[in-house]
């Protein structure tokens, strides 16, 4: 029996050639202009019809007799970190078990830690551990990076650091945001990461950095970090849209990486002679107060930096860091 593979087609005529060439070409031209359309560099939402909101992940209850506010000099950065969360009362304040977190450090751009673009990633992996000590359920490292964010993660050594401290690295795909309403007066309905609506606690980590903007990006700016979609669009109003998120996303604790600071060509960096050495950590639970003590290091004040009144006035902290009476100290 021959084969229906070697059955011979009809030739066409002249007339019918030119109509399906004319087609074919009509179809292409639609196909690319779509592709120009809707391609994208920027993380783009899961489909779905449900609108998600923020769970508030602060805790209740705990002693008004702990300072509110850590500040820790020294020169080893895991020690420091340890040392400011036992002011605090100590990770068990914040971290319960079987807790799932989820750590936020500042993790956007292709740098090396050197450069200070990136939270120090001694600094995060001290977080892994300590919630590890607390005996969390899970501790996820993630951030919605600018740059690869698997090239970011590593160049960072924010992944090493993670992996061998006993946590766990989340890349965020195309595929892992959600519809989420955060109620703001220019952040509306947006894409969010997935991973913070699979957590119980969040721990921000930000660096202080100049940025050419908002002046400096500190740990209300790095709430941007859980947003997909075309950031680039909220910077129309940046001094907005920092104060939604802050509003939006009450994280369990902030924990402040001023070890280096990026004084200048902020975000990104790029050179050594940008960054300063702080050897700082501050952490606490009032961004507003944490964000206005490090704005010291960036040469800036309150004033300055229009959402922090915007953030004050909306109840998310106060900028007078001192009358929290923060407990200061060296280790």
């Amino acid at each position: 029996m021959p084969s229906k593979l070697n059955t011979k087609a009809r030739s066409l005529s002249r007339r019918e050639f030119l109509i399906k060439l004319s087609t074919a070409a009509a179809a292409s031209a639609v196909c690319g202009a779509a592709a120009l359309v809707f391609h994208s560099d920027e993380p783009v939402k899961r489909q779905s019809s449900k609108i998600y909101t923020f769970k508030n992940y602060r805790v209740e209850g705990i002693s008004a007799a702990l300072p509110k506010l850590a500040i820790v000099h020294g020169k080893d950065a895991a020690k420091m970190v340890r040392a400011a969360v036992d002011k605090l009362g100590g990770i068990s304040q914040f971290i319960k078990p079987s807790d799932r977190v989820l750590i936020k450090p500042n993790c956007g751009w292709d740098r090396q830690p050197e450069l200070a673009a990136n939270t120090n990633p001694d600094v995060v992996a001290a977080l892994v551990q300590l919630c590890i000590e607390a005996k969390a359920a899970s501790v996820w490292v993630t951030d919605v990076s600018i740059n690869d964010p698997y090239r970011s993660f590593a160049r960072s050594g924010i992944e090493a650091a993670v992996t061998k401290a006993g946590g766990k690295v989340k890349f965020t795909t195309n595929n892992d945001f959600l519809d989420t309403d955060l109620k703001g007066e220019a952040l509306k309905v947006w894409p969010v990461s997935a991973f913070f609506h699979q957590v119980d606690k969040v721990i921000n980590v930000p660096i202080a950095k100049h940025h050419s903007l908002s002046k400096c990006t500190l740990s209300m700016k790095n709430l941007y970090g859980t947003l997909g979609g075309q950031r680039n669009r909220l910077h129309q109003d940046i001094n907005t849209s920092i104060a939604d998120l802050a509003f939006a996303i009450r994280a369990t604790l902030t924990v402040m990486d001023a070890t280096r600071i990026l004084k200048t060509n902020g975000p990104t960096g790029g050179s050594i002679s940008d960054v300063a050495t702080g050897d700082t950590i501050i952490a606490g639970t009032d961004d507003v107060a944490i964000d206005t003590y490090t704005m010291s290091f960036l040469d800036l004040k309150a004033a300055d930096v229009p959402y922090i009144q915007m953030a004050e006035r909306r109840g998310v902290g106060i900028s007078d860091w001192k009358s929290l009476a923060p407990a200061e100290f060296t280790v």
